[in-house]
């Protein structure tokens, strides 16, 4: 509760790439000018004065004129579309968007209500007017509808936990997201922005000097926005620009290229990196054959290196989905992605482990021979560390690879250089594994093994018994050493 009071009061201040759209999933308080981008190292930005009587200022890609605020009363409803003549409408949506750009103080519910449900209500006859397609909207019309998108979404987010109160930063999967307070008014103007972009009456070759490149960038900051409907919002918003702007396509890529590597690299904190391979997921299912250089040094810097930060369980369904569309895509990246896999393989964290093997198994199914062979002996060494976990899920998931039919055909196609390096796992399972459960999946296992090829298996067997004897051998005579050792150092001891 005291973090969350304190967030709430002490805020900081390529033309060949097809793509799929996935369904569309959707569900103030200060004042910030648009040319406000988010600092994702410490979310220090510039206080805004925030109230009833705040100032709407200019958005899109530069400045506007800064418009006095009426005082706190004056601001009136203005009439419906539909009861003004259609001359009069373009002005009419201008006006609408003035009284949209003003902000109010969320934190305190009874402030300004009047005003706060004036603009509400305004907001969604813009929604609908837009939706509706009664009137192309002029160019003007569209840049200041810009402007007043970005007085409204463009702010500096609150500061995380730990950055307010200095205190130890927490596990990101404890943490409680911070809700914003004004999205009574931030969902609508993220619909209206929506809605704009999605429109068939949307010129791109105009719509494009309005949401460039800058307003894709500050777009992309949002992401870091700790409430889960806004970045909701932000990815379908994203998704769509990406799909119609195909002038922004390779920029758009870059960019979220660069919020992985800080991610990776420096920070390790990121609220918006699962959204953000939602929409790669999407952009690399659309990549053409063959494919670019620039996918595939995408893959080996960002997506492979995503596996390595300590909160991947937040993300690892979409990064998996994101690896499994690049081998799937071109198979020849198959031993690539497992080397990635093996480089970045946990090492005491095991349920990030038994994500690995459950990522691991996805991959592998898209894998053909050739591509196998070229990793199976460092796979099948980790896999066979896997097999003698003592934490049971870890063994257990390990173990599941063999119910896979196109892994077992792998296997089976290569079982003379697999078994002799996870034979000995095996066997150690069998006689000294605690849980049952893996018990009995390794006798199966075993069993599978000695169907396919009955002298491999007896090879392998005699080779484990002669290394179990060596080895009880030397432990023998050790303890021997040990024991004429200290029997020189007992008669020693009685000379002295």
């Amino acid at each position: 509760m005291l973090n969350k009071f304190m967030k709430r009061g002490n805020r900081k201040g390529s033309k060949s790439d097809d793509m799929a759209f996935p369904p569309n999933n959707r569900g103030s308080g200060v004042v910030a000018s648009s040319n406000v981008v988010v600092n994702h190292a410490s979310r220090v930005g510039v206080p805004g004065s925030g109230g009833p009587n705040a100032t709407p200022q200019g958005g899109g890609g530069g400045g506007g004129l800064v418009v006095a605020a009426p005082p706190t009363g004056t601001v009136e409803s203005l009439p419906l579309f539909k009861d003004v003549p259609a001359a009069e409408r373009q002005n009419l949506f201008m006006r609408k968007l003035q009284i949209c750009s003003y902000q109010f103080d969320f934190t305190d519910t009874l402030k300004s209500v009047r005003e706060k449900e004036i603009k509400r209500q305004t907001l969604m006859e813009l929604i609908e007017f837009i939706q509706s397609g009664s009137g192309k909207i002029h160019e003007t019309v569209q840049e200041e509808m810009i402007k007043m998108v970005s007085i409204n979404i463009f702010r500096c987010l609150p500061p995380s936990s730990h950055e307010n109160t200095g205190v130890e930063a927490t596990d990101p999967e404890e943490e409680e997201p911070f809700l914003e307070p004004s999205w009574p008014h931030l969902q609508l103007v993220y619909e209206l922005l929506l809605r704009y972009v999605v429109s068939q009456d949307t010129d791109t070759k105009v719509a494009k000097r309005y949401i460039d490149h800058s307003f894709v960038l500050k777009l992309l900051d949002l992401f870091d926005s700790e409430d889960p409907r806004e970045r909701e919002y932000l990815k379908t918003i994203l998704h769509r620009i990406y799909g119609k702007f195909m002038v922004h396509r390779p920029f758009i890529r870059k960019a979220i290229n660069n919020i992985f590597y800080r991610f990776i690299y420096e920070t390790e904190r990121h609220s918006g990196v699962g959204e953000l391979l939602e929409i790669l997921g999407s952009i690399i299912n659309g990549f053409a054959l063959p494919m670019k250089e620039e996918h595939k040094l995408f893959l080996v810097r960002a997506l492979i290196p995503l596996h390595k930060p300590k909160p991947v369980g937040l993300y690892h369904q979409q990064l998996s989905y994101c690896i499994t569309q690049f081998v799937e895509k071109d198979y020849k990246l198959a031993d690539t992605v497992i080397r990635g896999l093996l480089k970045y393989w946990p090492v005491t964290n095991c349920q990030k482990e038994v994500l690995f093997l459950g990522e691991l198994e996805e991959v592998l199914e898209a894998t053909q021979g050739a591509e196998f062979q070229r990793c199976m002996v460092p796979l099948f060494r980790q896999i066979a560390r896997c097999l003698n976990s003592p934490h049971f899920q870890v063994a257990e998931r390990a173990l599941f690879l063999w119910n896979n039919e196109h892994i077992v055909s792998l296997i089976a196609q290569n079982r003379n250089v697999i078994l002799p390096i996870i034979f000995e796992a095996l066997e150690k399972n069998i006689q000294s594994h605690w849980n049952q459960a893996v018990h009995g999946l390794t006798v199966n296992v075993r069993k599978m093994f000695l169907e396919m090829d009955v002298e491999l298996f007896e090879e392998c067997q005699r080779q484990y018994e002669d290394k179990v004897a060596r080895a009880k051998e030397v432990e023998e005579q050790r303890q021997l050493t040990w024991k004429r050792l200290a029997e020189v150092a007992g008669d020693d001891m009685v000379t002295a």
